[in-house]
């Protein structure tokens, strides 16, 4: 078991700061290929000991990678269970993807197995394919560095978000659920959970078909900013469940992570959100900051101080430091909540305060009207053509029965999505739940070509945030001939079914 090494948090009088960091993420050897361990480690969460998941490489949680090398990863399943690990943001062949039986089983406990492809740059990360186990921090970082990386004057900073409960995971989707649920993520791991369940209204009937496809295939739906937590005076469903704890790099804010840094310097924070089911925002406070990617993908900056991001999605934000030395927390906020986590850069020597986890008023609903998503421009966006397929994809389910359906069926039940290699593919998703769906794509990269019935020249990503009420368009050219998931990454709507397959065949 690997334990994590603790430091007392900083107090609110002047105090100077070390090196003590979590332990930084395991640069990539160049020739041999890079062991990484599936194992257990224990965390010191507010006080009291936890046991958990974790990805360990050479020098801790996580992997980076130098400019043009390739993913070549030897991971041994050190835990005494089965799992699999899915690359997030990778492009591997079908066989390395991770998902279980789609079409490798498992790693059973002991067992190694080798992945060989090559790495796309970016901020990216892995995780186990299986709900329980991602709910119990099998996840890490994944940075691919390009060569802008290298000469650029910059210090790298890696936020690592999770939402955790000391209970086991079973019990917490048996709550949320109310034992609507399976125990995976693939063929093999959701048994059959009967019919698909009545009352998702009457879009699960629908003539698809007869809705229009394309970029502004569907009905627009308007009205849709400046909501917070209502849609047209519907409430939004925001968080399902009340975690114990929130954490950046395995911390909350009573023992954050302190980063030294230099001040007048420049950052870049790189953020992934690998929450079971929380949406964050980012906030940095006092320093102006830019967002220059998304997914791992360039889009024309955009400056603020405040930045927001679902499951599955993340974050590059350049940070120019004041010359001046100090300290400045970089905060997490729970969506529709209080509570928050984070970070803080400080320069050294600098006086370094204590933070409440909990704000004084709630954060609002993560971009319930899409305005951070109309923001974000591709600059190196997918080529113009024709657009050959299309499909509908009605996102749907309730809080009661605890349910999540694509197109009216759970997986098991589902139709795959169709497509054949190379052809450029349309997805239009329409929630028509009032909870968000951080829908994500196996296999692909895809551009956001539509939000609410308007054309955009929108981010290039993997995971798309689609708000209650609300319709996102993304274009993809289909890749290689394969069963590619398509799924939901929030854990308990993926656990209860919320996911189906984008079945692509052969060019003819």
């Amino acid at each position: 078991m690997n334990t994590l090494s603790r430091r007392g948090f900083l107090a609110a009088s002047a105090a100077a700061i070390g090196a003590a960091h979590m332990p930084r993420l395991a640069f990539a050897q160049t020739v041999a290929p890079i062991s990484l361990s599936a194992a257990t480690r224990t965390l010191d969460i507010n006080g009291r000991a936890a046991t958990v998941f974790g990805l360990a490489g050479p020098g801790g949680q996580g992997l980076v990678l130098d400019p043009g090398q390739k993913f070549r990863v030897d991971l041994t399943n050190d835990l005494d269970v089965g799992t699999i690990i899915h690359w997030h943001g990778q492009i591997p062949p079908n066989a390395q993807d991770g998902v279980p039986d789609m079409p490798m089983p498992l790693l059973a406990a002991g067992e190694t197995r080798s992945y060989d492809f090559e790495a796309r740059p970016g901020t990216h990360w892995m995780h186990s394919h299986v709900p329980t186990q991602e709910m119990q921090l099998l996840a890490a970082p994944l940075i691919v560095r390009s060569q802008e990386d290298i000469v650029a004057d910059r210090q790298e900073v890696v936020m690592f978000l999770h939402d955790f409960s000391f209970r086991a995971p079973e019990e917490v989707l048996a709550e949320i659920s109310g034992g609507h649920v399976g125990d995976g993520a693939g063929p093999s791991a959701l048994p059959d959970q009967g019919a698909p369940m009545e009352g998702m209204g009457a879009m699960q009937g629908m003539n698809h078909g007869a809705m229009g496809h394309g970029a502004m295939g569907g009905m627009p739906m308007g009205n849709m900013s400046g909501m917070g937590g209502m849609m047209g005076g519907m409430a939004m469903d925001l968080n399902d469940y009340d975690w114990d704890a929130y954490l950046a790099n395995d911390r909350t804010l009573s023992d954050p992570e302190v980063v030294q840094v230099e001040h007048g310097g420049g950052i870049l924070l790189r953020v992934i959100n690998a929450a079971a089911a929380t949406a964050f925002w980012i906030e940095t406070g006092g320093v102006e900051a830019r967002l220059v990617a998304v997914d791992g993908h360039a889009v024309q900056p955009v400056p603020g101080t405040r930045f927001g991001l679902a499951m599955g999605q993340r974050l590059d934000i350049e940070i120019d430091l004041p010359n001046e030395g100090g300290a400045w927390p970089i905060l997490a906020l729970r969506e529709g909540a209080r509570e928050r986590t984070g970070l803080i850069l400080a320069s050294r020597g600098a006086e370094v305060r204590r933070l409440d986890a909990v704000a004084e008023s709630e954060a609002p609903a993560f971009d319930a009207g899409l305005a951070q998503e109309a923001r974000l421009i591709a600059l190196d966006a997918l080529p113009d053509r024709p657009v050959e397929r299309s499909h509908v994809l009605m996102l749907g389910g309730s809080m009661q029965p605890y349910v999540w359906t694509i197109n009216g069926a759970i997986w098991g039940q589902h139709q795959p999505i169709i497509a054949r290699s190379g052809e450029r593919v349309v997805l239009s998703f329409h929630n028509m739940s009032m909870m968000a769906h951080p829908m994500h794509l196996h296999g692909h990269v895809f551009q956001v070509v539509g939000l609410n019935g308007r054309r955009v020249a929108g981010a290039l990503r993997d995971t798309v945030h689609v708000p209650p009420m609300a319709m996102v368009d993304v274009a993809l050219d289909a890749g290689e001939a394969a069963r590619w998931m398509l799924h939901c990454h929030h854990m308990p709507h993926l656990a209860t079914g919320m996911m189906t397959e984008f079945a692509v065949t052969a060019s003819a």
